[in-house]
């Protein structure tokens, strides 16, 4: 394995490295279109559309490290029926596989990473260059990829993404429109992320509150007292005054108003209008 990175900080960008016309104009919509990347599915098709004029590929592979964790969370994206379940966990795999690998040049270097076999180590002056052998990239499936991340130790997220089994050889353009594109690429995986987290935590909280108090719940939104829904429910006051301790205590919060609004926000309850 050979590592090489050659950079000087002022030297200035070559014109082989910039945008031509038609790739501003593009990279300006695709930058427009990321402020509406929300969820997953946003993002796969966001990755489709203009993006693949910019930087054509059939694999994508992300990750996102938060300052609580001290390892990334990977997810990906195929196109290609090559590239399963089992690729993804050996390239991913936190001793020897080929993104381990890839992040590790990015955390030492900060510079985006191309993994192959076919470039001299020392041509180049804006990006890292890992070599791996030949065979071993097609193994994986993923050919020569590019790889860049958002972040540091330092930051309280971080993300790391590559992009394989490319439709061009790696050249200069790629580095340069990674490093252009990766700070709108990382806002989107953390709203992507975000509500993956917070449809986990909505699940979660859900499963802990039982049937009889999911429906005391409801009746707690729509300000009923213990006493009228120990009427409305036939059973004691003291019955619903437990049940609603509980509710308050699951939920994490105060009293019964705090109760409700955030039964709402995390869709326990259902908002009559």
């Amino acid at each position: 394995m050979i590592i090489s990175t050659q950079f000087t900080i002022d030297e200035p960008v070559k014109a082989d490295i910039c945008l031509d016309d038609e790739q501003r104009v593009v990279f300006m919509e695709v930058i427009e279109e990321s402020l509406r990347v929300s969820q997953r599915t946003h993002l796969f098709n966001w990755l489709q559309a203009g993006f693949q004029y910019l930087l054509p590929h059939e694999v994508m592979i992300y990750g996102v490290k938060s300052t609580e964790t001290d390892e990334y969370d990977f997810g990906y994206f195929t196109s290609s029926r090559y590239f399963d379940e089992n690729r993804f966990n050996e390239v991913i795999d936190r001793e020897n596989g080929l993104v381990t690998q890839a992040l590790k040049v990015w955390q030492r270097t900060a510079l985006p990473v191309f993994v192959t076999n076919h470039l001299p180590a020392s041509d180049y002056g804006n990006y890292s260059v890992l070599n791996i052998a030949q065979s071993e990239l097609k193994a994986s499936e993923l050919g020569d990829f590019v790889a860049h991340g958002f972040g540091d130790n330092h930051t309280r997220i971080s993300t790391f993404v590559i992009f394989a089994r490319l439709s061009k050889q790696l050249n200069n353009n790629h580095a340069r429109i990674l490093e252009l594109i990766m700070p709108h690429l990382h806002c989107g995986l953390i709203r992507v992320t975000s509500n993956r987290t917070n449809l986990i935590h909505t699940n979660k909280v859900s499963k802990k509150i039982t049937g009889r108090e999911s429906e005391i719940l409801q009746w707690v939104h729509m300000g009923k007292t213990n006493w009228e829904i120990s009427s409305i429910l036939s059973i004691s006051p003291l019955t619903v005054k437990n049940h609603v301790q509980n509710i308050l205590r699951k939920l994490d919060v105060q009293n019964r108003s705090q109760a409700a609004v955030k039964a709402a926000k995390l869709g326990l309850v259902k908002v009559l209008k």
